[in-house]
């Protein structure tokens, strides 16, 4: 065990009731966690422990030194074969995209960094490659990736667009006589920013542009264009360095712009659309639009990956304050002679469990999706249908997971007092690290609009060509019972009752609350009634002659409420249904206390909501702030092994100040 003693009389509260406290399992609960790439995480964990100087080089390097020490510990992981695990067996990859997602999730133990440099390497720039190109491009260039020989951009975002990728102002326009594109940038606002890889290593860049052929434009494709040779801009290509940042400043961003830069026509990542040699377009696809999310679709992979790198950084900070908490004693509480753990104080318990709790809570959807994203790609699952609700709940978990990083090393780094704020401790990199995190792969609030249209229109034949307006006008189409039936939400076949069978001076108040079912179900009431709200007032606005621009304006606030609600009851039933699967144990017990503290403080955190529409009352809050605190109390004895069982490696805590020496 590695945990503190409680005082002896910290539970006897909780053990009136027959309770018996588990006793952990750390490995056997950290195998569950790494699921079916246990060997791959451990892998990485070994890696990152070898090459743990990086994270003292972060704070003791120059800006142009450390990025050359990020590159190398890049190429030197790939050689380790954890880069490359999801390309082709044929080029060096290991032909497991789940195995991908599982070492790069756990790369986001060490510096992040490293992490960025990996998933824009390998990620977004080899990932473009292998899912939008073909047979020439993969046979010209994924060896190289694969190895780290060949470094790349991912050159899509622009500084004027930001995530409005169909309106991008670059411009591929064919040449038919020489058979190539000339790329064009066509206004300074059209440059390609934050581009990772732009500014010192890239090589080549997979640029996002408007294809125009024959005077027609066609949308926006992805082509290989050469943006350096032997360390200087090939010529056309303007590149500045985007400079110091917040954070990650082992990557070189940097901007890209373009001035008549011609590439071969075979250098479009062909896989969805063609340009023929005598400049005629063919696609198997009809609809730009259409054409346009289906590329988009392809790239998924980016999004989860961020949304468990946000996940396994929080993972870090719960655990350096969980045991910074284990040691600091602070007042004397209980004792005449000795000061108190910080661990025992019930505010303090207030502060980290739950935190904890959501950590395993996002950990275990996050898997959901990885084992979605790993189906589809590997081709077990070829649904159209399959495809979209991934997108969609990507987007979601991405989001809920990085706003979970942003909030719990926040949270941490006070409960870690003044210690918290020394450099040393991690704290300060995993802040600035991490913050962009809300902003990759999707503005958070973005993605959660994604979310909304998928539920809204039900994945419906048109999904693909609709924009926000195109929901709008949807929706209004449509009878707002008829959205509700076709959205997939549960119906429940009960509305809560917030006072449970018996007299009103007799029932027990208590009952049910730790009941999977009882937690679900609130949840459920919550989404299907703001979707309902949200359908209705779009639908309202639309009825009553509006613009469908202002009237997503201001329903907008009601249709993230909802994403955010569907997101929240998808989180809850991975947890749940994790954790049911296990069998009678002690581990299930341990288990199953955060599952419910997480499931409990979801409901208390919006305790107005279910008050406002009928589904709480002022008595059963209460109950439920009781039994959050008796959760947090049964929790106490374990959390130290449950913060072992995340599997942070010792060399990333760094902190040893904070968390003790190496066992």
């Amino acid at each position: 065990m590695a945990t503190d003693t409680v005082p002896p009389d910290a539970t006897v509260a909780d053990n009136a009731d027959g309770y018996q406290q588990p006793q952990v399992d750390i490995g056997s609960l950290r195998q569950l966690l790494d699921g079916r790439y246990v060997d791959v995480r451990e892998m990485v964990r070994r890696n990152l422990s070898d090459y743990a100087s990086v994270l003292d080089d972060a704070e003791t390097m120059g800006h142009d030194e450390f990025r050359e020490r990020v590159k190398d510990v890049t190429v030197a992981m790939a050689a380790t074969g954890q880069t490359g695990l999801g390309f082709p067996e044929e080029y060096g990859g290991g032909g497991d995209i789940g195995a991908f997602l599982a070492a790069f999730e756990t790369l986001a133990l060490g510096d992040l960094s490293v992490l960025v440099k990996v998933g824009v390497q390998f990620g977004l720039f080899g990932g473009a490659i292998l899912q939008l190109g073909t047979e020439r491009h993969h046979e010209r260039y994924l060896a190289d990736i694969v190895t780290g020989k060949l470094m790349g951009c991912f050159a899509m975002t622009e500084t004027g667009h930001g995530s409005n990728v169909q309106a991008l102002g670059t411009v591929a326009t064919y040449d038919a006589d020489a058979q190539e594109f000339v790329i064009e940038t066509t206004s300074e606002e059209a440059g390609k920013d934050y581009i990772g890889n732009a500014a010192v290593h890239g090589e080549l860049a997979v640029v996002f542009a408007q294809l125009e052929v024959a005077g027609e434009s066609h949308g926006v494709h992805a082509f290989v264009v050469p943006i350096r040779s032997e360390g200087a801009a090939c010529d056309g290509v303007r590149i500045e360095d985007d400079g110091l940042k917040m954070g990650l400043n082992g990557v070189d961003n940097g901007r890209l712009w373009f001035s008549g830069v011609r590439v071969p026509r075979e250098a479009l990542l062909n896989r969805f659309a063609d340009v023929t040699p005598e400049g005629v377009y063919e696609s198997d696809i009809d609809s730009d639009n259409k054409r346009f999310f289906t590329t988009l679709g392809t790239l998924v992979q980016g999004r989860v990956c961020v949304g468990g790198a946000g996940i396994n950084a929080a993972k870090v900070a719960i655990t350096i304050a969980t045991k910074y908490a284990l040691r600091r004693r602070q007042f004397e509480a209980s004792s005449d002679t000795e000061e108190e753990l910080l661990l025992d104080y019930g505010m303090h318990q207030r502060r980290l469990f739950p935190l904890l709790a959501r950590t395993y809570a996002l950990h275990f959807a996050q898997e959901v999706v990885a084992a979605q994203v790993h189906e589809i790609f590997s081709g077990t699952v070829d649904e159209e249908i399959a495809r979209r609700q991934l997108e969609s709940r990507a987007a979601g978990t991405k989001a809920l997971g990085t706003w979970h990083a942003t909030r719990t090393i926040q949270e941490c780094r006070e409960a870690c007092g003044g210690a918290g704020y020394l450099s040393k401790n991690r704290f300060a990199a995993l802040k600035a690290d991490t913050d962009v995190f809300t902003t990759f792969e999707g503005d958070n609030h973005v993605l959660m609009q994604l979310v909304a249209k998928g539920l809204l229109t039900d994945y419906s034949s048109g999904f693909e060509e609709m924009d926000q307006f195109g929901m709008v006008k949807f929706v209004a189409e449509l009878g707002v019972e008829t959205i509700i039936e076709r959205t997939g939400v549960h119906k429940l076949l009960e509305r809560i009752k917030d006072v449970l069978p018996g007299d009103d001076d007799g029932w027990d108040q208590d009952a049910g609350l730790l009941d999977p079912d009882y937690q679900l179900t609130m949840l459920r009431f919550r989404e299907e009634h703001m979707l309902s709200g949200a359908a209705r007032r779009l639908k309202r606005g639309m009825d009553q002659g509006m613009n469908p621009g202002e009237v997503f304006s201001r329903v907008q606030d009601h249709v993230i409420g909802s994403a955010h609600a569907h997101m929240e009851r998808l989180v809850l039933e991975a947890f749940v249904e994790k954790t049911q699967a296990l069998p009678e144990g002690d581990q299930r017990v341990a288990l199953s206390l955060l599952c419910d503290l997480h499931a409990l403080c979801v409901i208390e955190s919006d305790a107005a909501w279910f008050m406002e529409h009928g589904r709480l009352t002022i008595q059963r809050s209460k109950a439920i702030s009781r039994e959050i605190n008796s959760l947090c109390r049964k929790i106490r004895p374990l959390a130290g092994d449950l913060v072992d069982a995340l599997g942070v490696p010792h060399a990333m805590l760094r902190a040893s100040e904070l968390v003790g020496p190496v066992a």
